[in-house]
């Protein structure tokens, strides 16, 4: 293997871990694992950049306001029937 694949295996077996990184739910060792790899990963480090970003605005920004019945056609054709009831 080249070191341009290796770099990119490591960065694959890194993408499986990116929700608990910015979540804040990875271990330590796996935290520093993926700091290190990003130290030396551009590519990687502006995709965790980009999703810190993402969920940063999805947090702050405020929520549309979706038409009316919108909701209801979007949660059917997704079969989520349970949320519809609850949210009655």
């Amino acid at each position: 293997m080249t070191d341009r694949q290796d770099k990119h295996h490591d960065c694959r077996h890194l993408l499986g871990a990116l929700s608990d990184y910015v979540d804040g739910e990875a271990s330590p060792a796996l935290c520093a694992e993926i700091e290190t790899h990003m130290a030396g990963c551009d590519d990687c480090r502006v995709v965790v950049d980009t999703l810190h970003k993402t969920i940063d605005l999805y947090r702050t920004l405020p929520q549309p306001e979706l038409p009316t019945g919108l909701r209801e056609r979007l949660y059917a054709s997704l079969d989520l029937q349970a949320y519809l009831d609850q949210a009655g």
